[in-house]
């Protein structure tokens, strides 16, 4: 077998896309690798430029869109490695990353998973690492309690700012913008939840994981470099829509504040407040960000990065 697997959704994103597979082949060595992009029916040329200027790779050409959880669940089951990483078009690796990757997985077998450093194209780290927050912590985030109180106990915890991305450690959550899993994990208990098409699907998968007792790692011997959610920002509004129903889902389907009906009706009420809020901030704020909060890449260099992916495109 292989020893690892990168998977790629891609949704218009050609510029990035094209900055990515470039970065993977100049800087990976010493392990034995394939690539898979998966087009979700992109209407930039993506696919076309994959198959002219990267032939080695395995492209898939959706005629609809599949969304990033079945996307990347395809890529699994099409995987011939012992090891997959779920890889965002919207990143850049700048050193052999995935050999400190593979090599972090054989020699930590408890760990069914792991995510490296993310950094923010200035060079400082991106908060991947999240904790698996309370009601009254989920509710105090989407008020923006945050932000007018940056060093408040909703900072530190819901965001983790406590949290040594200096030393590899144990993690409850983290974001899979590259995210390496082991096959026997997706194999034995299972691959992204489909009921998450887009938003929360990272969140559903590191709970059950956590359900089942299974070891997550963090990672500082591999960095990438993360421009920020170049795809879902295309349609912020859409994604707005789709970031609260899989709050209002991952509650109902997994019964994270509870079992009851009362219990869910009042996460409904919140995360519908929540939705008003952030649609008010849409609207109103230079910052047209889907997701972004301590941590995140500055609001220019997100900018830059879709215009440098704009212009490569046009």
């Amino acid at each position: 077998m292989l020893d690892l697997t990168i998977i790629i959704p891609n949704y218009n994103t050609l510029g990035l896309l094209r900055q990515c597979l470039a970065s993977i082949y100049r800087h990976t060595a010493g392990i034995s690798f394939e690539v898979i992009v998966l087009d979700d029916n992109s209407d930039d040329g993506s696919a076309g430029m994959v198959a002219a200027e990267f032939p080695q790779v395995h492209l898939v050409r959706n005629k609809e869109n599949l969304m990033y959880a079945k996307n990347n669940n395809l890529g699994m089951k099409m995987s011939v490695a012992r090891y997959a990483c779920l890889l965002n078009s919207d990143t850049e690796i700048t050193s052999n990353s995935f050999h400190a990757l593979v090599h972090f997985m054989d020699t930590h077998p408890d760990a069914a998973a792991c995510g490296p450093r993310l950094v923010n194209p200035d060079g400082t780290t991106q908060h991947c690492v999240r904790t698996f927050a309370n009601m009254r912590m989920m509710i105090l985030q989407g008020l923006n309690w945050h932000k007018l109180f940056p060093n408040g106990a909703v900072s530190k915890s819901y965001y983790a700012q406590a949290f040594d991305y200096s030393k590899e450690q144990l993690a409850e959550f983290i974001g899979t913008t590259a995210f390496v899993i082991r096959r026997s994990t997706w194999e034995q208990d299972g691959m992204l939840d489909e009921l998450f098409p887009m938003y929360q699907v990272d969140l559903a998968y590191c709970y059950m994981l956590m359900r089942k007792g299974r070891k997550l790692y963090y990672t500082p011997s591999a960095e990438v470099i993360h421009y920020g959610s170049q795809s879902v920002n295309q349609h912020a509004k859409r994604g707005l829509q789709q970031q609260h129903k899989g709050f209002i889902d991952f509650s109902d389907h997994y019964d994270y504040f509870g079992s009851s009906s009362i219990t869910k009706q009042l996460v409904r009420w919140a995360v519908g407040i929540r939705y008003g809020i952030k649609l008010m901030e849409l609207k109103f704020s230079k910052d047209k960000r889907v997701i972004k909060g301590p941590g995140a890449p500055k609001l220019e260099d997100a900018q830059r990065a879709a215009e440098h992916n704009k212009s490569i495109t046009s």
